[in-house]
């Protein structure tokens, strides 16, 4: 595992998808089994190209990988993602072992990872997102994955911590991490107080585990569903949307996707396009973007027609249903658009659509 430049992360800490009624039942018996109902929503961070200065921060690695939130009541174990989606089912080697700890209860707030040849991937991760039980269970055994820890929401005697400043959420997590440590399969993240490390972390670490910084306010709260965090990536980079797409000039295969972005109204506005599509990828993504075909794609602005910089086929698009979520890498934004395509990064099936946007690209 990477570790930063001045100390080495603490090293701590299958079933069939059930049918909508029997989760939502599963969910509500759930909810009344935990201290915070499975429907809290984690603290996020705004996006920012530098990170803030003065005492009152302390920083911590963003990871590359699904965030999580896991709850903990005797028995019961319920992993969400920040979409509010289950993920047990597609981790049951970390609901299993959540579920062995002497800690009776918790709720703690961390990162989902999985580590193939040394290095992070987030594609593995990706895989886990499968239906078929018999394949996730046979994924866990082969890549299992780590859940890294920075925060606690509820401690292993049912305190609810969200109040409580900073210092005191990282006194009782590494509380917790000490009684509870597991090597390799539950971690504790580091951080620092030092701006001048984080910006080291930023440069340092081996690329592809970490994507970036996070600054939380040291006298802060716990903010529920809030953006009260800072977060600095390695790269501009930013989840969007796909509201539909082009076909490739002379072919009946995806050329680019259109990307939009959800404004503060919840509509969705096209900012601009990406066109960094494999051909090895094409022919897959093209069935299932027209399996997606339904008007109207975008709710707001809309891509435009032809015009004099481009012919009639370029001018052309087919709206999909604003279910797919990819990110890409962008330079500009003018306008709140991007100002020149971008580079398609990943699909982010673990993000919902609702949670893309202007937030993202915004300048702060």
């Amino acid at each position: 595992m990477p570790s930063p430049a001045h100390g080495k992360p603490t090293k701590a800490a299958g079933r069939p998808r059930p049918g909508r009624n029997a989760r939502a039942a599963t969910d509500a018996a759930s909810a009344g089994a935990f201290a915070l109902p499975v429907s809290t929503a984690p603290m996020e961070a705004r996006s920012a190209t530098e990170l803030p200065s003065g005492g009152a921060w302390q920083y911590e690695p963003k990871w590359d990988g699904f965030r999580c939130l896991a709850f903990k009541s005797g028995e019961e174990v319920d992993l969400r993602a920040k979409s509010g989606k289950p993920l047990g089912r597609f981790f049951p080697e970390v609901t299993a072992l959540l579920r062995r700890l002497d800690a009776p209860q918790f709720v703690l707030d961390g990162e989902l990872v999985i580590e193939v040849d040394g290095r992070l991937s987030f594609d593995a991760l990706q895989m886990r997102l499968h239906p078929a039980a018999s394949r996730v269970a046979k994924l866990s055994q082969q890549t299992p994955a780590r859940l890294i820890l920075f925060d606690m929401l509820v401690d292993a005697t049912g305190a609810v911590l969200t109040d409580k400043p900073l210092p005191a959420r990282r006194a009782a997590l590494e509380a917790f991490a000490a009684k509870n440590a597991v090597p390799d399969k539950l971690e504790l993240s580091p951080f620092t107080l030092d701006r001048q490390e984080a910006e080291r972390w930023l440069t340092s670490w081996e690329a592809g585990a970490t994507d970036g910084v996070v600054a939380k306010r040291r006298n802060g709260p716990y903010e529920c569903g809030e953006r009260a965090m800072v977060k600095v990536k390695r790269l501009k980079t930013a989840d969007c949307v796909v509201g539909g797409f082009r076909y490739e000039s002379d072919s009946n295969e995806v050329g680019s996707l259109l990307l939009g972005l959800y404004d503060s109204d919840g509509t969705l506005d096209h900012v601009g396009f990406t066109a960094t599509i494999s051909d090895k990828e094409r022919p897959a993504l093209t069935c299932r973007l027209q399996a997606l075909r339904e008007p109207p794609g975008f709710t707001g602005k809309a891509p435009g027609g032809p015009s004099r910089w481009s012919t009639e086929r370029s001018g052309e698009w087919e709206p999909v249903r604003p279910e797919l979520v990819v990110e890409v890498r962008f330079d500009h934004v003018s306008s709140r658009r991007f100002r020149h395509g971008t580079k398609l990064m990943r699909w982010r099936p673990d993000k919902d659509p609702r949670q893309c946007t202007y937030e993202q690209i915004e300048p702060r």
